[in-house]
Order: structure tokens, then C-alpha cells, then sequence
């Protein structure tokens, strides 16, 4: 019998409406405990997904003994202190990506999870996803050889509304932090840290990035990376080969399908048959490393979300974005 993992959940919006969905897949996770700002929010949350408790506060949820783990999902900007909050009360943490801000915020996290000696984990779910891992192993066979370029891109149309936390620069909004992070992190997860980057970006009217073209420029390879509001992009990773392509099809950092096109043959999909949304898998990853006694995962390690943030903050100097 697996040790039953109780969930708690602070920020109810959409994504935290996924993870709950998923959650409820996963044999030995309970949704224990939900908690908004709103009382009325938590206690719908709640009653929608079968949580046994739902509070108005997040300051009130981290006293319940009861909870194992809570998964953070509330804007970027509060990350680091939502997660200090559950931390300083011995309660491992699944922080959504970005992990924080910047490097300095996350350096301050990873510090208090050493010093509580308890388990954090960034949730960038795409890692943990089948195809993902996938292609992972067959660059690291070299099935095609050695990867001399990587494209990648994520982006997406919607109207500007400042009034919104995608748009709302305090909060972290605009594409580099919340959709950016995707194809770098295809870069980094397969080439690793670059060499020099280089990056240009468009502005929204009040200083949100609408649009970020990144360079990262490697010893014998180059990674073309793209985030962008203002258009519906194919949202793909590829990767050229010395006799093929890899290619993560539209949606690459959710479930989707790969294609293997070797040179000269004949292009094969693969279909991994996902059965969820995808945020079962870095739940169940952090639940087993939960109850073996872990405080850090061996997939998302504290290095590379280390990585992450200051690679991220790297391209931010590049195009001139403070937040």
C-alpha cells in the first residue's frame, strides 16, 4: 500500500484547475486542501474537485498538519514568497514555473528548502512528459548523429488587457517568463548552458514583452528560440541531426506526438497514447521522491532550475526588460 499523499493547492486558477484534474488520476494523492484569497473560490475549488478542506487564506492552509505537499500556483511574482510561507512550515513544495522572478529569488528558495530540509521541486511538467524523455534519450544515443541546430518556438494570440495577469508586468506577465521558458528550456534540457546569447524583443504598451527572438549560440551548434503574444506560432521543437530531424510536434511541452524524419527516408510519428492532461507525471515524480525521504528531484534538479532562471535573466539584460 502506497502512503497516501495529502495535496494542497495555493492559486485557483487555470492551471491549478489541471493539476487538481490529474491529481484525481493518481493512485495514493488525495486533494486535501485548497486555499484562495476568496473564501467563496475556495470552497467552489474545492467542492468541484472533492477537496476535504477549503481556506480563505494561505497563511491559514500551512497550519493544517494534515498536508504532505502543496503545489503553487499563483502568479509568478508571488512564488517566492508562497513558497517560503509552506517551507518555513516544513511543507514540501511543487512551485510552478518560473520558479521565481529571478536568480536571486530562487537562490533564496533553494537555500530555505536546505536549511527546513524540506523537498522543492520546480513544476516544469513538460520534463516529466513521455515524449519528452523520449527524445531525450534518443539525442543522448545520437539515433541521427550529433544535433547541430534546435528551433523552437511558443506563441499565441490574444488581445492586450492590462487587467490580466499574462499582460501585468509586476506579476511577471508578458511572453519571456511565462511562455519563453519553454523552448529555453528545450535548449538547455539538450545543449546545455550557451556560450553567448543574443535576443530582441517588442514591447506592450505599458513594458510587458509582447515578443522575444533568442539566439543561443553553442561551440558547433546554434539554438533559434521564439516566444511571442502577438501571433499563433507552430509551437515546435525540432532538432536537426547529422542524418535526421527529431521533431516535437505543435504543442511540443504538452502531450503531443514526435516525429523521426531520417535523411533520405521515410518520416515515422510516434504517438504516446497520453490518457491526461500531463501534470500527473511531475506528480507522481514528487510524490515518490516525497515518501522515499528526498528534498531534491534528480530530473529538476536545483542546478538546472538554477540554470533556468539565470539563463532567463541573462535574456532579459539582453532586451532591456526589468521587472
Amino acid at each position: 500500500m502506497l502512503k497516501t499523499i495529502n495535496w494542497g493547492i495555493i492559486g485557483l486558477g487555470s492551471i491549478a484547475n489541471k493539476f487538481a484534474t490529474d491529481l484525481l488520476t493518481i493512485e495514493g494523492a488525495k486533494l486535501y486542501a485548497v486555499a484562495s484569497r476568496n473564501q467563496d473560490k475556495a470552497d467552489a475549488f474545492a467542492a468541484k474537485y472533492n477537496a476535504t478542506k477549503a481556506f480563505g487564506s494561505y497563511e491559514a492552509m500551512v497550519e493544517d498538519k494534515n498536508i504532505d505537499a502543496i503545489y503553487i500556483a499563483t502568479p509568478h511574482a508571488l512564488h517566492k514568497e508562497n513558497t517560503l510561507l509552506c517551507l518555513q512550515h516544513g511543507i514540501a513544495v511543487l512551485c510552478e514555473k518560473p520558479f521565481a522572478m529571478n536568480a536571486d529569488e530562487v537562490s533564496e528558495m533553494i537555500a530555505k528548502a536546505k536549511a527546513e530540509n524540506v523537498l522543492l521541486m520546480e513544476a516544469l511538467w513538460t520534463y516529466f512528459l513521455p515524449h519528452y524523455q523520449y527524445v531525450l534519450k534518443a539525442l543522448e544515443d545520437k539515433v541521427f548523429g550529433n544535433l547541430v541546430k534546435l528551433e523552437a518556438d511558443f506563441g499565441f494570440h490574444r488581445d492586450f488587457d492590462d487587467s490580466t495577469r499574462l499582460f501585468n508586468k509586476s506579476l511577471g506577465g508578458g511572453s519571456l517568463l511565462d511562455i519563453g521558458i519553454y523552448p529555453i528550456f528545450a535548449a538547455l534540457s539538450t545543449l546545455g548552458i550557451p556560450k553567448t546569447i543574443n535576443a530582441q524583443a517588442t514591447y506592450f504598451e505599458n513594458g510587458a514583452d509582447s515578443s522575444c527572438t533568442m539566439l543561443f549560440d553553442y561551440d558547433d551548434t546554434k539554438a533559434l528560440l521564439k516566444s511571442t503574444l502577438l501571433e499563433n506560432a507552430p509551437t515546435e521543437a525540432i532538432f536537426y541531426c547529422e542524418n535526421g530531424t527529431i521533431k516535437i510536434n505543435t504543442m511540443f511541452h504538452m502531450p503531443t506526438t514526435v516525429t523521426l524524419i531520417p535523411k533520405g527516408g521515410k518520416p515515422e510519428t510516434i504517438d504516446f497514447n497520453y490518457k491526461t492532461i500531463g501534470y500527473n507525471y511531475e506528480t507522481i515524480h514528487f510524490n515518490e521522491l516525497l515518501r522515499a525521504g528526498k528534498t531534491e528531484s534528480d530530473v529538476m534538479t536545483f542546478a538546472f532550475s538554477e540554470q533556468l532562471i539565470k539563463t532567463l535573466d541573462a535574456v532579459r539584460t539582453k532586451i532591456n526588460l526589468e521587472y
